[in-house]
């Protein structure tokens, strides 16, 4: 009996997106929320854990910690190996466990550069927030900084991150594009900060400020009173899906608000401990939501008066 070529010769899996961030047992948090955003986007996605832990710090208990390096490195040259990447359009960068990590992570992520001129790299430089400041190595922001940003096209810190990352003060909208401009050399196209200038809210609303090379944009979302942890992380990986399905960079942000909205509400309703993803399928309620989310926008332009650094 003959076996076919196509069997005898089956074809890799083919990824678009290789999401580098944390693992949890218990929670909605890092790649537990990347890849069914993403994967419901209709996206194939590799999830590269670089810390495996039982649940969040913020619990009583937790067990886990980060990936040997050798593992992690293994992880991410075996894809290579598989031929999974011939396909690939972006990675997603999020939670890492030491700058050791960012060193490994940041040679992957330049030799795919230069196999794939079109690929996007898309970090969420998870350093921090305001409410519990710094929580991962110190040397991880000086390798953010060094090793990963100038991989970028874009980037979702937080205000506290921002801060960090830039060394600039960010309390109002107009310093936040200040420092964001800061950001924007080398293949860095744009800046999205979450939580942006928190001193400015309204009661009821979130700012998000989207900072490109030409201009800068406010969405402004409601704020819902639930606080789960990888809000965060729904927003760039929702950010970055939307964004590798053909929306233009601001449509993509305003649907990233949406869906993370979407999920506060159901998490709200739900009076759940952890994030709440929105349920597939339900596409009335989604249309929606968007409806409430979009009206709700705000725009104001902050044109570029200067040059900005190449």
């Amino acid at each position: 009996m003959t076996v076919p070529s196509s069997v005898a010769n089956p074809r890799p899996l083919a990824l678009d997106v290789v999401s580098v961030q944390s693992q949890v047992v218990y929670g909605r948090v890092g790649n537990n929320v990347a890849v069914p955003t993403l994967e419901a986007l209709a996206l194939s996605v590799a999830a590269v854990p670089t810390v495996v832990f039982s649940n969040t710090p913020h619990y009583p208990t937790m067990h886990g910690g980060a990936l040997p390096t050798e593992w992690f490195e293994g992880y991410l040259q075996d894809l290579s190996a598989r031929g999974a990447l011939c396909t690939l359009r972006a990675i997603l960068m999020g939670y890492l466990g030491n700058p050791q990590q960012a060193d490994a992570l940041a040679r992957w992520a330049r030799a795919r550069l230069k196999e794939r001129a079109d690929l996007r790299v898309v970090i969420d430089p998870v350093i921090g927030d305001h409410d519990h400041g710094v929580y991962v190595e110190p040397g991880l922001v000086d390798a953010y900084r060094r090793d990963l940003l100038p991989l970028a096209d874009g980037l979702t810190p937080n205000g506290f991150e921002l801060a960090h990352l830039t060394g600039l003060a960010v309390n109002d909208v107009e310093s936040v594009v200040v420092a964001a401009r800061t950001l924007l050399t080398g293949r860095m196209q744009w800046v999205a900060v979450t939580s942006a200038a928190p001193g400015t809210w309204t009661k009821d609303e979130i700012q998000v400020v989207l900072v490109t090379r030409t201009q800068a944009e406010v969405i402004a979302h409601p704020r819902i009173d639930a606080t789960p942890k990888g809000t965060g992380d729904l927003f760039c990986a929702s950010l970055t899906g939307h964004w590798l399905g053909g929306l233009g960079l601001a449509e993509a942000a305003v649907q990233a608000c949406c869906h993370v909205v979407q999920a506060l509400r159901r998490t709200e309703q739900a009076q759940c401990a952890e994030l709440l993803l929105p349920m597939a399928g339900n596409r009335s309620s989604d249309k929606t939501t968007t409806r409430e989310c979009v009206s709700k926008s705000t725009y104001r332009i902050f044109p570029c008066k200067q040059p900005l650094p190449i």
